[in-house]
């Protein structure tokens, strides 16, 4: 019966799906064809990534002790140069690529490069082997001028691809190092995008401070400069990143006169170093920098989590010195919330959480931040009691206050449901609100999806509770089974308001419970199932009209500095023939909520001023409401031959596309 089913599928005209549809994309096209993959999109952000990836070769050469002078010229027409004094790209001809050399494999070929073995380079911060070839992929103009040897070298390329040999410009004896010049392709970034002097004089300015052994020249045509950027410059900053806080900080006043800075050096095959300065100010919302190899990785990662495991054991420590009992119920949130933190890691292969590099997952990163920083701190707060006492004040003040939030909390969650005792499930993150009409519950698919969106909420109103995968189908199981499962006891416990007969909707802790899964036909399934267990076990919620649907988007659509969200096929196709008509599109998929980061899942899914819900609703005729439940039952009940029917008899409905897809 099921070949009968597929002979009904109607074929479609003109199908010409075979081996010749396959595409091979070759040398560095894909980085053209899907630019968001290597450097995170096509918006400013990603323009200026190309530098700071020119700009990290440099540096890596600096920290590796081959190179002290590092010069960044921005010009007009988009053209940026960075030199450096190092010991230059190799010329010579590579054995795996007859007739090339190393340098123009480097330049054109993905995964190429001198930091994968661990022998040109310690530490570094360029492990993909994609930074300058990527850059080269997606620019108008690339040219490398190389000095080895104390002989000169040249070659030009375009989009990826050389235009013409390498050149041997003669003898240069007082010059070493590599020149890279770049201009980014308009096709890729827009016609408008351009560097932003004032964003690249920063990231020049911050290189500095992150490897003291380092002078950074800048210049900058005089059109370009402003009041913010100088023609020209020079950083060198023997202090490194205590006097980068120093600066931060300027004159405020802060719990202690002196920062906690210092560094330490992890010889042998550990090989690592690491440097951080930590000033605690009297009002402050915070401000964290965070580096791995010269790298920005705004998003942490475990190097922040080896400093505050060192903060927070020292001071605990330094409680029990002082007699201060309390000081047990010290999290790392009491520490660190108001400070001003800068920690740089230099470690050998680093792993980060994407290519964009905004987050570092090395484990070995946060063993050796703790190890540094720990016995340091031990004596920054008892060789001076007095600063010591000083800041284990200041940190109890903060403990105070989130336990006496805390405990309003619990006062207000109490208050919503009547003041009776709440039995909650751990894998619930509640909200602070106090059950008024803006309280909500996301039912989510999965852990991982469950952590952006506990990033992506609003702590006051929303609350997130993840569920393990497919929910049971409570329309085919018997009560016993219901019962049993773990998932349907934390959902009751949740929303607290009883099952079938005891289900009291006055009762029910959040005003809206909405059903997020992914935008696929297993979120769908998921979704379906959750439905069915309300339609089954609380009826009276959907019946008021508490349950919803988010619509979280399938595709992100890009041109140049525009993005747009997608729910399905049909509203992509819309999108590209209405918005982006007639503009080259980036289409990157999400294959679920949890490859989402936070503020997309926010600003599409979450965000009540800007994202859309489906109510799923009762019919109030009792007709109507038999006739849902006649389709649950068929659907979703014990007779799979009532499946079976409805299939085939919609056989013929199904999108031959869908099919192929």
């Amino acid at each position: 019966m099921a070949d009968d089913l597929f002979e009904k599928l109607p074929q479609s005209s003109g199908d010409s799906y075979d081996g010749s549809a396959i595409e091979v994309l070759e040398g560095l096209e894909p980085v053209r064809r899907r630019p968001g993959m290597y450097i995170g999109g096509t918006d400013e952000r990603a323009l200026h990534h190309l530098a700071a990836e020119v700009l990290d070769n440099a540096m890596d050469e600096a920290v590796a002790g081959h190179a002290n002078r590092i010069e960044v010229t921005l010009e007009e027409g988009n053209r940026l140069t960075i030199t450096d004094n190092g010991r230059g790209i190799p010329v010579d001809e590579h054995p795996k690529y007859p007739g090339k050399s190393a340098l123009e494999v480097i330049l054109t070929t993905l995964h190429s490069g001198g930091k994968f073995s661990g022998k040109a380079y310690a530490t570094s911060g360029g492990l993909h082997g994609v930074g300058v070839s990527v850059v080269n992929a997606l620019s108008t103009l690339t040219r490398i001028e190389v000095a080895r040897n104390k002989e000169l070298y040249a070659q030009e390329f375009s989009r990826g691809l050389a235009t013409g040999p390498l050149q041997h410009l003669g003898g240069t004896p007082n010059r070493r190092g590599t020149s890279v010049t770049f201009v980014p392709d308009p096709e890729i970034f827009g016609e408008d995008a351009k560097f932003k002097p004032a964003r690249l004089f920063k990231l020049v300015r911050s290189k500095a401070y992150l490897f003291a052994g380092v002078e950074i020249r800048w210049k900058c045509a005089a059109a370009l400069t402003s009041d913010e950027v100088p023609a020209e410059a020079v950083f060198q900053f023997p202090g490194g990143l205590a006097d980068h806080l120093k600066e931060q900080i300027g004159a405020r006043e802060c719990v202690t006169s002196q920062f906690f800075s210092g560094s330490q050096d992890f010889p042998g095959e550990q090989q690592g170093r690491v440097e951080w300065a930590v000033a605690w100010p009297l009002w402050s919302d915070g401000a964290y920098s965070w580096y791995c190899n010269t790298i920005p990785t705004p998003d942490g990662g475990t190097h922040e989590a080896g400093l505050r495991a060192a903060l927070t054991k020292g001071i605990r420590a330094f409680a029990d010195l002082v007699g201060q009992k309390k000081a047990k119920d010290i999290t790392p949130e009491d520490v660190i919330t108001g400070s001003e933190i800068m920690l740089s890691v230099f470690i050998r292969d680093p792993q980060f959480q994407s290519q964009t590099k905004d987050r570092l997952t090395s484990p070995e990163a946060a063993r050796m931040v703790e190890n540094a920083v720990r016995d340091h701190f031990d004596h920054f707060l008892a060789d001076n009691m007095e600063r010591g006492k000083a800041l284990l004040g200041h940190v109890l003040e903060r403990m105070d206050e989130r336990l006496r939030r805390k405990q309003e909390r619990e006062v207000k969650r109490k208050t919503a449901t009547n003041a009776r005792k709440l039995r909650l499930p751990g894998k619930l993150t509640d909200c602070t609100g106090e059950g008024d009409a803006e309280t909500e519950l996301f039912i989510v698919e999965g852990d991982s999806a469950g952590g952006s969106a506990k990033q992506a909420r609003d702590r006051k109103t929303q609350a997130i509770l993840p569920i393990r995968g497919k929910i049971l189908n409570v329309a085919s199981a018997t009560a016993d089974k219901i019962r049993a499962n773990t998932e349907i006891a934390d959902l009751g416990l949740a929303l607290g308001c009883g099952f079938r007969k005891d289900c009291n909707a006055d009762n029910l802790r959040y005003d809206r419970i909405i059903i997020m899964t992914d935008a696929d036909v297993d979120g769908a399934h998921i979704a379906t199932l959750l439905m069915t267990f309300f339609f089954q076990e609380m009826p009276e919620i959907v019946r008021r009209g508490h349950l919803y649907l988010a619509q979280p988007p399938l595709y992100r659509l890009t041109a140049g500095k525009e993005s747009a969200y997608a729910r399905d096929d049909a509203h992509r196709a819309e999108l590209e023939a209405t918005r982006f008509k007639g503009k080259k599109v980036e289409v990157g998929r999400f294959k679920g909520l949890g490859e989402m980061n936070p503020q997309q899942l926010r600003e599409t899914t979450m965000d009540p001023a800007k994202r859309s819900l489906i109510r799923i609703t009762l019919p109030p005729e009792y007709e109507g409401r038999a006739a849902v439940k006649d389709l649950v039952d068929r659907l979703m009940g014990r007779d799979p031959a009532q499946r079976f029917m409805f299939i085939q008899n919609r056989a013929a409905d199904i999108d031959p596309e869908l099919i192929d897809a």
